[in-house]
């Protein structure tokens, strides 16, 4: 099973829309193995964003996301990464399919509602950046012969 981090952000969370956020990834058949609120630091948010460092809207994207809490989620599943991608949908909300959260949720560029992991390797490097070892609970969900079959189950 792959794992990968959602970080549900401070405009969904004063939106009150993240409980229909979760449903989502729990209706599709996603496993929940970390959870918890925070207001973000300015090292985490570097880090995670040191690709925007040198852009002008550096310093707005990192007040956004310190301006009230946001929800880390680590969710597993087979292809949990591309399938959390595509829920998600593209970052400009207006061009998000109907359908996908920010289709549904987002008329925004940079108010985006949520954080998906890009790739394995990357989720691998956000979940230790935002989740200590005690803050993960791997489990079997009691569902899972409905969600997959016998052969996926086994990866």
């Amino acid at each position: 099973m792959e794992r990968t981090l959602v970080i549900i952000k401070p405009d969904a969370v004063n939106r009150n829309i993240v409980g229909e956020i979760i449903d989502r990834f729990e209706q599709k058949g996603l496993l929940i193995v970390g959870l918890k609120m925070a207001h973000l630091k300015d090292e985490q948010l570097s880090e995670h964003y040191a690709h925007h460092k040198e852009k002008p809207f550096f310093k707005e994207l990192v007040d956004f996301m310190k301006h009230s809490p946001s929800i880390m989620m680590i969710l597993e599943g087979i292809r949990a990464v591309d399938v959390v991608r595509l829920m998600t949908g593209v970052t400009y909300g207006i061009e998000a399919a109907p359908g996908t959260i920010r289709g549904d949720y987002s008329m925004s560029l940079s108010h985006t509602i949520i954080h998906a992991s890009d790739s394995a390797e990357n989720a691998e490097a956000e979940i230790k950046r935002f989740f200590e070892d005690g803050e993960i609970f791997p489990y079997k969900r009691i569902d899972w012969a409905e969600v997959y079959n016998s052969e996926e189950r086994e990866e």
